[in-house]
């Protein structure tokens, strides 16, 4: 567990982590939160916001069998119930720490954390080669943009007048029934 701490610590110092409810509730709604940690002595109603933040952020969370006082001393703080990783990588670096000591608790979760890292990794890669091609100048040709399809089913009006409404849709009302 000692490792995995450790990776906390290291995530904090890269400005990776969001430490307390609000920030993590903050980076979830804005979908930056890669993986939620609750600790294992968490109150019910820490855990079930950890939950409501999940399901908003689309954010998978996990339960680590920390104390609060474990995880706060990591972070700097006297205690702590609730973080969040807000790096794909570092995320899957500690689930699959979690993984290696509880395969069968945090295994799916590791494998899914680290599907979604090679993702990130992937976009970014792209990205950055992006950039070096417009740096260099290398750009896809001009090339016009396709012409509208026109419909065949209706006559266009000649320029300057306009179309003739069709009979009986003018919009407005018919004549009035005389009264009896």
């Amino acid at each position: 567990m000692d490792n995995a701490l450790r990776l906390i610590g290291m995530a904090k110092k890269a400005g990776r982590l969001e430490i307390g409810e609000e920030p993590v509730g903050a980076s979830a709604r804005a979908r930056k939160a890669r993986l939620i940690l609750l600790a294992g002595d968490a109150a019910a109603n820490t855990a079930r916001r950890a939950a409501h933040f999940g399901q908003v952020g689309n954010v998978l969370t996990l339960t680590v069998p920390c104390t609060k006082a474990e995880l706060g001393m990591t972070v700097g703080r006297t205690s702590c119930a609730m973080l969040a990783f807000t790096d794909a990588g570092f995320a899957a670096s500690f689930a699959e720490k979690l993984a290696a000591q509880d395969p069968e608790r945090y295994g799916p979760a590791a494998g899914k954390l680290e599907e979604k890292a090679v993702k990130v990794l992937q976009r970014q890669r792209e990205q950055r080669q992006h950039e070096k091609n417009l740096e260099r100048g290398k750009k896809r040709p001009w090339a016009p943009p396709p012409e509208p399809k026109k419909k065949e089913g209706k006559k266009a009006a000649p320029a300057g007048r306009k179309a003739p409404k069709p009979a009986g849709k003018t919009g407005k009302p018919g004549p009035r029934a005389p009264k009896s």
